[in-house]
């Protein structure tokens, strides 16, 4: 028997006469959006934030993947627009969720934004349409979570509407992939729904890769995150024994990275920022209880990563009284670059908060520099530092601190003037021997 909502559905998408929405207009959602409204689908983004909106409908983009005039382009050819009216879900035909998915204090997955978008997706829910998850999470939430709650509506998931899930792989500040040329995993529930992912991403993606279930596809996920996590963690981990060592992390890599084969390169840091690698292992680490089988790695892992702020603290503590007769607690410290990664203004889950508030804790002042970031904006887990400005970097404001302290490497600053300036740098990017700016006062770390 011929399923009609799928056919009308399969025929909206291959004339792309099919309307998309996109909840959630972060640094995923908003990528997509603008690239689905490149390649052709009249696209409505949806948040529930009035600000966004405001900006979005002036041409004005917060996100540096998405620049003004790519919006107001698709803006103008009437192929994006933008709201906060959930009920507006219910004209489009394709419906792409793109919310958070953070952890709790206590390292559980929290869907309360996965679960609320379904509900809201739930109140206007009709045959014929499409939805897709995009937000990392553990296996199984696509199909037990947010399909149990749109089939209460009494609509049926392969029957009425169609379910999906694709996990996002953004890259902030990636300059060789975007959103269309990274490979897209795919997978629904059911092989109609499948097909439907396939029609839908293969219109504004190049590469659309297929897996077979929404559970696969979440793995997938997860599986590559966790990969990055616990080769970070474990050069982390030898890069602490090293150093006690006398012998340099970053040397060794760079030695050892000359290997042509059964080798790829992994670098220390002073801890794990971004939304995905700090979180998104715990998720499957939660989801593991359920079968009880550990996760004994991801869960080293996780407690070496969320180590090395202070590790690197007790460093710079260290070097203060070794080299400046100083302690921690009575010096001031200016920490370079509040962003987790650099050349982007994303700080989510950055070490450099975690590394400000510990100083602080320790007696210290911290301060910051980064010329992404012109104030630290509200955030769940460090409002005492809400509304701290950067700082100039002239001589005569880094002349006043006792210590430099590199967290974020971006490749604006001026490094040159920082080892003439500065008494003391602590280096956790090695940032000032790849430019050849090696001194005794400054310090790896």
């Amino acid at each position: 028997m011929t399923n009609t909502s799928f056919t009308e559905l399969s025929n909206k998408i291959q004339t792309q006469e099919a309307r998309a929405g996109v909840i959630g207009l972060g640094y995923v959602g908003l990528p997509l959006a603008i690239t689905l409204a490149n390649s052709g689908f009249r696209v409505t983004g949806f948040d529930v934030d009035p600000a966004k909106i405001v900006d979005l409908n002036a041409g004005k983009s917060y996100i540096e993947a998405v620049n003004d005039k790519a919006l107001t382009r698709e803006t103008a050819a009437g192929r994006f627009s933008s709201t906060d009216d959930f009920s507006e879900l219910a004209s489009c035909d394709v419906i792409v969720i793109c919310v958070p998915t953070p952890l709790t204090k206590h390292r559980d997955p929290d869907l309360s934004y996965v679960e609320a978008t379904s509900h809201s997706i739930a109140a206007t829910l009709r045959p014929g349409q499409l939805i897709i998850l995009e937000s990392t999470t553990y296996p199984g939430t696509t199909d037990d979570i947010v399909k149990i709650i749109l089939e209460k509506t009494g609509l049926k998931s392969g029957k009425d509407f169609f379910l999906g899930f694709s996990p996002e792989r953004e890259d902030p500040g990636n300059r060789d992939f975007d959103t269309s040329s990274i490979p897209k995993i795919v997978a629904g529930d059911g092989a109609e729904a499948s097909e439907l992912m396939q029609a839908f991403y293969g219109k504004a993606v190049k590469t659309v890769v297929p897996v077979s279930s929404n559970a696969t596809a979440e793995a997938v996920k997860l599986t590559e995150n966790i990969f990055r996590a616990v080769n970070i963690a474990l050069v982390n981990e030898l890069k602490t024994l090293y150093a006690a060592m006398g012998i340099d992390i970053w040397e060794v890599i760079e030695a050892a990275k000359t290997k042509p084969f059964g080798y790829m390169p992994f670098y220390p840091g002073p801890g794990l920022g971004g939304h995905c690698i700090p979180i998104d292992p715990f998720y499957l680490t939660w989801k593991s209880r359920e079968y009880e089988l550990p996760t004994r790695f991801i869960e080293l892992a996780g407690e070496i990563n969320s180590a090395m702020p202070r590790y690197v603290v007790g460093k710079l503590a260290e070097a203060l009284d070794i080299r400046m007769g100083k302690a921690l607690s009575r010096s001031r410290v200016l920490i370079i670059g509040l962003a987790y990664k650099k050349n982007v203004p994303d700080i989510r889950e950055s070490p450099s908060l975690r590394l400000m508030e510990i100083i602080h804790e320790r007696g210290g002042t911290a301060d910051y520099h980064d010329p992404y970031v012109g104030e630290i904006p509200s955030t769940r887990e460090y409002m005492a530092l809400k509304g701290r400005r950067s700082v100039d970097l002239t001589k005569e404001e880094v002349t006043s601190y006792d210590a430099v302290l590199i967290s974020t490497d971006h490749d604006s600053v001026d490094y040159a003037s920082l080892a003439a300036w500065s008494p003391l740098i602590v280096d956790t990017r090695n940032i000032f021997t790849k430019r050849g700016l090696m001194a005794d006062h400054i310090i790896k770390s």
